[in-house]
């Protein structure tokens, strides 16, 4: 039963922005019978408010990808303040997902429809000593522990070749249908939902030292992403830094559109969702 007061006459558009680590999750999306993101959020909602919208994420991550600043969006009619709201949510919910702030939308706010852009980060550890094995059990987590010495400056001319629009079906998974756009005109199941075709705004790496060896931390911020495409991104990137493949041949991998022309998948535990943006008319909440 709810906790709240009686419900309002109308409902209203909310939009939480949550983080969570999804190494015990079986993604966002619901699915029978698996712990997913949307499901334990779903669920809360029903034990705060009594009422049990599904909550739309901007994107559906993959199980074991973590988020940084997710999005979701929901209808709800019971009168809380937003505050209240996200007090009540994370009383509730499992310790690896955090509401960090609750807020009514405009009317025709969508937490996918309506992103203008993502931006992801990848993070790879380069242990000192090469085995790949010693790095620490709360760092592990959160890191895919690269056995090779990259150079530094081909991931980084690598990155500069995904910058502008492209097709994307070579770094995409086989399964089209998972793809997903960020543009406000997107509808799910369109055709321009269903192209391969984004533009990414910006892509490079980064480094830093760490007690364990070095981090390297790909960030690509774009209109849209396929599926796994971060992730076949950086397996390619991967192939580059180690010698295995040249920059130069990436051009070539966008242009055959095949998957099996670019490298492997990177493990989905280095990856998070970085943030969502949204027009300047959902840039503020609290109607």
């Amino acid at each position: 039963m709810s906790s709240l007061s009686p419900l309002t006459q109308g409902p209203q558009t909310w939009k939480v922005t949550l983080s969570y680590d999804g190494t015990d999750f079986r993604g966002w999306q619901v699915q029978p019978e698996q712990t997913t993101i949307q499901g334990e959020l779903q669920a809360a909602l029903g034990r705060v408010t009594g009422e049990t919208p599904l909550p739309q994420g901007s994107g559906r991550t993959d199980a074991g990808v973590h988020a940084l600043a997710q999005v979701a969006s929901f209808a709800l009619r019971a009168p809380i303040p937003p505050e209240n709201l996200a007090r009540a949510l994370n009383r509730t919910l499992p310790a690896a997902i955090r509401v960090h702030n609750a807020r009514v939308m405009p009317e025709g706010f969508h937490a996918r429809h309506s992103a203008i852009a993502k931006t992801y980060e990848y993070r790879l550890m380069i242990e000192r000593g090469g085995r790949g094995d010693r790095c620490s059990p709360f760092a592990a987590r959160y890191v895919h522990m690269c056995p090779w010495q990259l150079d530094r400056e081909a991931l980084q001319a690598a990155a500069g070749c995904f910058v502008g629009e492209h097709d994307f079906t070579s770094f995409a998974a086989s399964d089209p249908d998972q793809a997903e756009r960020t543009t406000v005109e997107s509808v799910e199941g369109d055709s321009e939902a269903a192209t391969a075709v984004r533009t990414i705004f910006a892509s490079e790496w980064s480094a830093r030292p760490t007690e364990w060896g070095e981090l390297l931390v790909y960030r690509v911020r774009g209109d849209g992403f396929l599926h796994h495409m971060v992730r076949n991104l950086v397996g390619t990137m991967i192939e580059v830094g180690r010698g295995a493949l040249n920059a130069e041949a990436i051009a070539g991998i966008l242009a055959a559109r095949s998957r099996a022309m670019a490298g492997p998948t990177a493990p989905a535990r280095g990856l998070f969702l970085h943030s969502v943006e949204y027009p300047a008319q959902f840039a503020t909440g609290d109607c």
